[in-house]
Formats: C-alpha cells, sequence, structure tokens
C-alpha cells in the first residue's frame, strides 16, 4: 500500500497499521504452512502406495492449500484444513493414478484417513493435558522433570548434577511421572465428559 506523499501523520500511520496487520497474517499463514509440512506428509504416506506418491500428493496439496489461503479463518485449526484439503488430494491422485495398482479401495482409504484424523486429534489432546499437568507441578518436581528430559541427559546425569543418589532421582521421577499420568487421565476422563 503506497500513500502519497501529502497524507498527515495519521493517515500514514493508519496506512501502515493495515500494511502490518496484513504483512502478520501473511506471515502467520507462512509459518503455519511450513510447520504443517511434516505432519502433513505423515498424514498422506499411509493413504498411497509409496514415499514418491506421498511427496506428489503432497506437492499439490500446497498448491491447493496456496491457491485456497485467503479461505483459511486465522485462529482455527490449520493442520485440519490442510489434512482435509490433503484428503481430497489423495482421491484426486488415484483416480489419476488409476491404471497403477490399487489394493485399497476408496472406502478403505476414507476409513484410514478418518482414524488418522482421530488418532491426531487424542495425541493433541494428550499433550495439551500433559503440558497443563507439567505446569501445575510443583516448581521442584517440574525443574527435575525438566532436566531428566533435556535431550542427552540421563537420570544419572541429573543425580549428578543435583549431588543426590541416582536411586533418590529414579524414585523422584518416577513418582512425578505417576503424578503426570494421573494428571492426564483425569483430564482426558473430563474431556471426554464434557
Amino acid at each position: 500500500m503506497v500513500t502519497p506523499a501529502s497524507a498527515s501523520p495519521s493517515e500514514n500511520a493508519s496506512s501502515f497499521a493495515k500494511l502490518s496487520s496484513a504483512d502478520s497474517g501473511e506471515a502467520d499463514f507462512v509459518r503455519n504452512f511450513t510447520q504443517s509440512q511434516r505432519a502433513l506428509y505423515l498424514y498422506i504416506i499411509p493413504l498411497v502406495s509409496c514415499a514418491a506418491d506421498a511427496e506428489e500428493v503432497l506437492q499439490e496439496t500446497n498448491v491447493v492449500i496456496w491457491t485456497k489461503r485467503s479461505e483459511y479463518q486465522p485462529g482455527t485449526n490449520f493442520l485440519a484444513w490442510g489434512r482435509a484439503i490433503a484428503r481430497f488430494e489423495v482421491f484426486r491422485f488415484r483416480r489419476r493414478s488409476s491404471h497403477k495398482d490399487q489394493l485399497l479401495g476408496d472406502d478403505v482409504i476414507n476409513l484410514l484417513a478418518s482414524e488418522v484424523d482421530e488418532q491426531t486429534l487424542n495425541v493433541d489432546l494428550r499433550r495439551d493435558a500433559l503440558s497443563n499437568c507439567v505446569g501445575k507441578l510443583r516448581p521442584k518436581d517440574r525443574e527435575l522433570i525438566e532436566k531428566r528430559y533435556t535431550p542427552g541427559n540421563t537420570g544419572d546425569d541429573v543425580a549428578n548434577e543435583l549431588g543426590r543418589p541416582a536411586n533418590s532421582v529414579y524414585q523422584s521421577i518416577g513418582r512425578i511421572r505417576r503424578t503426570l499420568l494421573e494428571c492426564v487421565k483425569r483430564q482426558l476422563s473430563v474431556t471426554e465428559a464434557g
């Protein structure tokens, strides 16, 4: 957006705010688009016969996502939107490739896609519940779990760092994990009931 040189400072600020808002929305879309690539590929691959086909379907899916980017509603689940597009692209690919041997019918592919959607939702719910439960831990317990699950760390490493016997650290971690498991189960049961 170009503003005339004679525009007042408030008009320029308003134009800049609109431009920044648009740029922010586009940046969010590109960020979501980029972050979803692996998940979309992993969604597509069990629905087609090989990795090369999955890559081809992903490329077609990306073209459609980019073409329809103005239809995406910010704040909604980008990956779910992308998976819906990918599912249609899988079926389009299967129709184009009908000369190839297709071991599974469209109804089975549709069932598989639905199952992947459900499993993804369950993983997301579990991840959110776990994150919430970790946030509820006492600070010392949260710190212990974070240290233990830092990539490359072992229970022995944490014990040495804290100057505690390894057995004591392993017992504490076991207790915290049981607490987290129970918390996650409670949250998931509340989610399922609601």
